[in-house]
């Protein structure tokens, strides 16, 4: 026991000896945090809704754990978070804080709106990206001061593609929803199968508005008719179809995508490296377990808090000089310290593939090689983008 103790005692002073010397001010680290929930629309399943305060918590968390080094060193974090129920109460809420003089945003919005929040922006202001996976924000519309916690979809569609290809499933069914956000999932996992070389041979729009929860026995098995198919891949962000795709495909086959399995930014089944000690302090706080928009709030928020702790500042732009070099890194509970990619802001990170009570796999998979290092074979590389925010 004694031993343990003083072993304890041991780190906790080797830590600090590493941490910049206490300021004789005190450090105020002041970050916003807007999120938006739009409205759904109807959803024509029994499929669990997102909880109301999905990212919202996993900010607060990683407030506490930046809270925790920073008394020791004197930084004070405060969070000011802002909950809009309209893009225009978001857009607001965004230019109020920086008239207050808040330079460190984390956001969880739509891509639209997010492009309005930029446009408003000013130099001086730094905003991580916990909400939007769109791809465009990562390879044409991109801002110098614009950061990407939440993997983008063609990181999802990569991952799943890689393990499609290794597990020679080459040949899948692909089911899209109506939504915005199916189409732009399923346009990535096109993009992500030719990459990859799986073959789509139905590539089938999804046309029923009908309620499956009857139904879908009668439905799904003519739908999902063809010749032969290693899997079904399904693109319905919202829920209103896929839950129903397993064991109702005309031929035995397994389901992936956004439903069956699915490649995320976080799941509770999540557990090595660490990661069972942040699910319990997430369940703790909130309540309940922790999803992807909470690990992407909180993934931006420690990325803040690591780079002050590191430059002794809260100044916004010395933050983005720390993150873009080579001294930055973000332990992340994934096995592998986390970076930014310099042309787009993305934040490279190894994708779970899951289903609902087990973790399946990680990406990227050995064998898929890149020149500089593989996590860069999730997502567009930067040959592959016209961003440059570093140039």
């Amino acid at each position: 026991m004694f031993r343990s103790v003083s072993l304890i005692a041991t780190f906790l002073f080797i830590t600090l000896a590493q941490l910049p010397s206490v300021a004789a001010d005190t450090v105020e680290v002041n970050v916003g945090y807007v999120q938006l929930t739009p409205d759904s629309g109807p959803v024509l399943s029994n499929v669990l809704p997102e909880p109301a305060d999905a990212g919202l918590r996993g900010a607060e968390l990683a407030m506490a754990d930046n809270s925790t080094t920073g008394k020791f060193i004197g930084h004070r974090y405060e969070l000011t978070p802002y909950v809009a129920d309209s893009e225009q109460a978001a857009i607001l809420a965004f230019e109020n804080l920086q008239q207050e003089g808040v330079q460190l945003f984390v956001v969880n919005v739509p891509a639209s709106t997010l492009a309005a929040m930029m446009d408003k922006a000013t130099a001086d202001t730094l905003v991580f990206n916990a909400g939007a996976a769109d791809d465009a924000l990562r390879t044409r519309e991109c801002h110098d001061n614009l950061l990407h916690s939440i993997p983008s979809y063609a990181m999802l569609t990569d991952a799943l593609s890689q393990w499609l290809q290794l597990r020679r499933w080459n040949e899948v069914f692909l089911i899209t929803g109506p939504t915005e956000a199916d189409v732009a999932w399923a346009d990535a996992f096109r993009r992500s199968a030719k990459r990859f070389g799986v073959k789509i041979i139905e590539d089938r729009p999804w046309t029923f508005d009908a309620d499956l929860r009857r139904t879908a026995s009668k439905e799904l098995p003519l739908f999902t008719q063809a010749k032969d198919y290693d899997a079904v891949v399904v693109a319905d962000v919202r829920g209103d179809f896929g839950e129903y795709v397993p064991f109702n495909t005309w031929l035995p086959r397994p389901v992936v995508g956004t439903q069956g399995m699915s490649p995320v930014a976080w799941h509770r089944v999540v557990e090595s490296w660490g990661a069972a000690q942040l699910q319990s302090r997430f369940n703790d706080l909130a309540g309940r377990d922790m999803n992807s928009a909470d690990y992407a709030a909180w993934a931006a928020v420690r990325s803040i808090g690591t780079a002050v702790t590191q430059i002794g500042s809260a100044d916004a732009r010395s933050v983005r000089q720390l993150i873009f070099s080579e001294r930055f890194q973000l332990a992340a509970f994934k096995g592998r310290k986390l970076t930014y990619r310099l042309w787009n802001g993305q934040l490279r990170q190894p994708i779970p593939l899951v289903h609902p009570r087990g973790l399946v796999a990680t990406a990227p998979f050995e064998g898929f090689i890149h020149p500089l290092t593989e996590m860069d074979t999730l997502g567009f590389d930067e040959p592959e983008s016209t961003c440059r925010i570093n140039g």
